[in-house]
């Protein structure tokens, strides 16, 4: 199943002419997205160019805003008031909208730095578009413009959904990058039971960055096409071994994840109730996710071979 996806030529900035934009939070993404908007349209020939203002509470990253030259307000009341398009670049959040209103969904995939490192380089990187609600009729020519003002309509932009991007983006956090911390973490306590060091095992699984190589080459060659840059013996080793590994309980919990925690709801009533917790909730919770990871015996050795090395530990 194909979808569609945009491009520089498929949009104009005319439907931001005259608007002002909030962007709440200055986060990662805020950052990015805002400075990126600010270059476009400032190169611009926009009649009547848009207001960009940021929106957010008094922290480090309204400090950044500051010294970024966007200045900020901590007044969200009073900025979503004048806010003729409003980003929410904050942690997810249940929200109702009035059905007269656009409800569109610019989703980067890529990290902030990197959102506004290939925005410099003029590279552009891939994101998804939607419309959820066009209470006005116009909330399409209002996403592409919002697309093509961030940059990201150079490298083409996918049409999604949030349900789409929602459901890859938890399972990729849940499900599929919790399954690689476990396998490196049972395969160093497995290749340390049979002798391997400290140093060679975190410098063959990751210190050398073969792995973040390796990734690379699947993003520019292809997902199988990569192999053929391995020896004989490690394509062999690689295609047999995985079409031998008995994946049944990965299914299992990969149903699990999706079904139940997803799109069943689970997550968010867990993370809602954790949000509201009178007691630390969200922060209190990592901290103690955390120190139970930093206990690990790869995440131990791992501290042995950096303090030896003199690389940072914390």
């Amino acid at each position: 199943m194909s979808t569609r996806m945009f491009y520089d030529y498929d949009c104009s900035l005319e439907a931001l002419a005259g608007k002002t934009i909030v962007f709440v939070g200055y986060g990662n993404q805020g950052r990015a997205q805002a400075s990126n908007l600010r270059d476009t349209l400032n190169a611009s020939t926009v009649f009547e160019p848009p207001k960009i203002v940021i929106a957010n509470r008094e922290d480090d990253y309204a400090g950044t805003a500051d010294r970024d030259g966007f200045g900020h307000t901590s007044d969200f009341a009073a900025a979503a008031a004048e806010a003729d398009v409003l980003f929410l670049l904050v942690p997810d959040q249940h929200l109702t909208v009035d059905p007269s209103t656009d409800i569109v969904m610019v989703a980067p995939r890529m990290i902030g730095a990197s959102v506004r490192s290939r925005f410099v380089s003029e590279q552009g990187f891939p994101c998804f578009v939607s419309v959820e609600q066009d209470g006005t009729g116009h909330a399409w020519p209002v996403a592409l413009s919002l697309c093509l003002g961030i940059g990201a309509t150079k490298g083409g932009v996918i049409e999604s959904s949030c349900r789409e991007e929602t459901l890859l983006d938890l399972f990729a956090e849940q499900a599929l990058f919790p399954m690689i911390i476990a396998t490196f973490q049972e395969s160093y306590k497995t290749l340390k039971r049979l002798g391997c060091s400290d140093e060679a095992l975190c410098h063959e699984m990751w210190m050398s960055k073969e792995p973040a190589e390796v990734f690379e080459k699947m993003a520019d060659d292809g997902f199988i096409r990569q192999l053929k840059l391995h020896s004989t013996v490690s394509q062999y080793g690689q295609l047999k071994g995985s079409s031998e590994v008995d994946t049944s309980l990965m299914v299992k919990e990969f149903k699990r994840v999706s079904e139940e925690r997803i799109l069943g709801g689970t997550f968010a009533k867990e993370f809602s109730a954790l949000e509201s917790a009178s007691t630390g909730g969200v922060d209190v919770r990592l901290q103690d996710l955390y120190q139970v990871a930093n206990e690990s015996e790869l995440a131990r050795g791992e501290r042995r071979v950096r303090e030896r090395l003199g690389l940072p530990t914390s």
